[in-house]
């Protein structure tokens, strides 16, 4: 088992996976999982009924569409999207994205049917 106290290199972790929109755990807290993701081209309208979400851009930007605006999100900054509130992450190019949400999170949220849906993530 690997040592709790170990410390986690952002850029190794996202160097063992190249693709997309298939988020990969990293990390647990509190009941609330770290995971990282690269995102290409545009995911699905979706929202999530209990969690928020926290987005952080590690490398790369994309654009989380909202449906009243679009927010471009670069390295080193994030946003929280609340509970409930529609949205849809496009990346026009690659980008590596770390999020930290509950564990109970579905990365399609109200769309769990979706052949986008990651139900059981790898842990890197």
């Amino acid at each position: 088992m690997k040592d709790q106290f170990d410390k986690v290199n952002l850029a190794e972790k996202f160097a063992q996976f190249s693709d997309h929109w298939n988020p990969r755990i990293v990390g647990e807290l509190n009941g609330q999982q770290v995971k990282l993701a690269k995102f290409l081209g545009p995911f699905e309208w979706h929202h999530h009924k209990h969690e928020d979400e926290f987005f952080l851009v590690v490398k790369g930007e994309f654009e989380m569409h909202l449906r009243d605006k679009v927010v471009t999100l670069k390295p080193g900054e994030f946003m929280i999207v609340p509970r409930g509130v529609e949205h849809r992450p496009v990346a026009h190019q690659e980008a590596e994205v770390l999020m930290f949400e509950p564990a109970s999170t579905v990365n399609t949220g109200n769309l769990q049917g979706s052949e986008r849906t990651k139900k059981d993530l790898e842990r890197l």
